[in-house]
Order: structure tokens, then sequence, then C-alpha cells
């Protein structure tokens, strides 16, 4: 299934290829923004939520199709002009569910600068396009950024939390990598996150990160890591990912969901590792 605007994040990093490759050689450029407007991933961590599409405004930016031939959105501008595009076979209705990001490909959709309001709507025939989730932002030109479904789904409103955060991305450096937390469990205390090597070194990722916040970019050094977040000032592990990668060169967020006063099952806490470059 093809994601309505992930032609234009694939065109966008093409470019940025193409420039880099124009440039000297020997010299590391920073392709640390968007190569045009504003850059969003989108995230269903609200717990319990339905499947959905994400809107900025009224213009729908994702959804799933059945085929690279009925594709709903202008990949250039997220316009539709098909008059059948939510009809049954033009669309899927699986959207993106809980626990999920809206890229296959983990990249950024691309938006025009300015005051939103982003939103996940509904894509399952009952209350089909109903707004599960409305959070009013303002995306600035050249930024990266990530919102993300949260809390408890309320199936009598049927509302979710919501929340918008910036993804700083560090410059390029082939010999680190770089990971930050997010805090998307809504009764959670603020959390620190660990990242622990083969060796038995422990690192915090930055401070105690409340609910609805993102702590700071860190640099470690590349590998395969053990994960703990534990609450402030205590040593006890509240949810744990054992043999996690992260690469050299890229950029990560770990980010938090779930219920925390589950143990087991779909809704449990759990860590969800998504790069960002």
């Amino acid at each position: 299934m093809i994601h309505t605007r992930s032609l234009t994040a694939i065109a966008a990093l093409l470019v940025a290829g193409a420039i880099t490759a124009c440039g000297d050689k020997n010299n590391l450029h920073d392709i640390a923004a968007p190569t045009a407007g504003s850059a969003v991933k989108f995230f269903n961590f609200g717990v319990n939520a339905p499947a959905v599409n994400f809107y900025a405004n009224d213009k729908k930016i994702t959804a799933t199709t059945p085929s690279t031939s009925s594709i709903c959105s202008s990949p250039v501008d997220g316009s539709t002009t098909d008059p059948t595009c939510l009809s049954t076979g033009k669309e899927a209705t699986t959207g993106t569910g809980y626990g999920a990001n809206a890229s296959t490909f983990g990249l950024y959709y691309s938006i025009a600068p300015g005051a939103y309001t982003l939103s996940g709507r509904i894509t399952a025939t009952t209350d089909n396009g109903v707004a599960i989730s409305s959070t009013p932002t303002t995306l600035e030109n050249g930024k990266f950024y990530s919102y993300y479904l949260s809390g408890i789904y309320n199936t009598a409103a049927k509302s979710v939390e919501g929340f918008v955060v910036e993804d700083p991305l560090p410059d390029i450096a082939l010999d680190k990598t770089y990971v930050r937390f997010v805090n998307a469990s809504s009764n959670s205390q603020p959390m620190t996150l660990y990242v622990t090597d083969a060796s038995g070194a422990q690192t915090a990722i930055g401070s105690a990160v409340a609910y609805k916040s993102a702590g700071s970019f860190l640099g470690i050094t590349p590998g395969t890591y053990n994960l703990a977040v534990r609450a402030a000032g205590s040593n006890t592990n509240l949810i744990t990912s054992t043999a996690v990668g992260f690469s050299a060169g890229r950029v990560y967020t770990v980010t938090a969901y779930g219920d925390m006063t589950v143990s087991s099952g779909s809704t449990k806490p759990t860590l969800d590792n998504t790069p960002n470059r």
C-alpha cells in the first residue's frame, strides 16, 4: 500500500542527494532541513484509538490505497481531483492503526508552512471522517515536526489527545548516532530513557521528559543497545526493549506510549524506535 505524500518526501530526498553530489566530494553537506516547506511525521499512539487518516486543516495528508494507480491526493500539493477518490476500491479503510506511524518508508510528509489544525480522522465505514483529535499548530519553513495522537481513546466522545513536537535534527556525523526520547504515555510520570551497550555501560539520554514533551538529541556510539525507561529518581525499569540497533550517521526518536496501568496485551507500555533521518 502506498501513502499519498510519500512521493513528495522521496523526491525531496533525491533533490537533496543531487545537490550534495554537485559539491566538493571531500566536504560533508548539511541536509538537515527540508528542501522546501515544512515536514511532518504522523503517529497513532492513542490507546485503543481507531485507524485514522491524518489531515492538515481539511486537506488529507496521509491515506493508504490498494495500488499505485489509485492514489487519492496529489504528491505535489495534496489536492484531490478525482471525484471518486473516497469511494470503495479507491481508498483502503485501514488507515494508520494504533501503534503505527503513517509512512511506510519512514519519511516525512511535505506541507506548506503556516497555521494548521492537524487531526486524525476515522477511516472505517462507521464514523468515517470523524476527527478524533484536533491540534492547532504553526509549521515553520525549513523545520521538521512529529504529530502524535496520544492518551486513551474515549469511545463515547470519540476523542483522543494529540500534540506536536519539533524535530531539530542535528548535523550529520558519520561517527555517531543521535537519539532522543519522547513521552506519549498520558498516565506516566516524567521519565528518562537509558541505553545500555554490550559492555554494560549505561547512558542517560538527557533528563526526565514529561508527557507530551520531547528531549534533546544526544550523540552516542553506533551499535546495539538495550533500552529502559525509568521515572525520575527511580532505578525501576518501567518499559524495556532489547537489542535495538542505532546506525552510524542516523537520527532516531524513541517514544514511550501505551497504558502504564496494564502489564500485558496490545495496550501495555511500549517503546517505539523510528528514524528521523
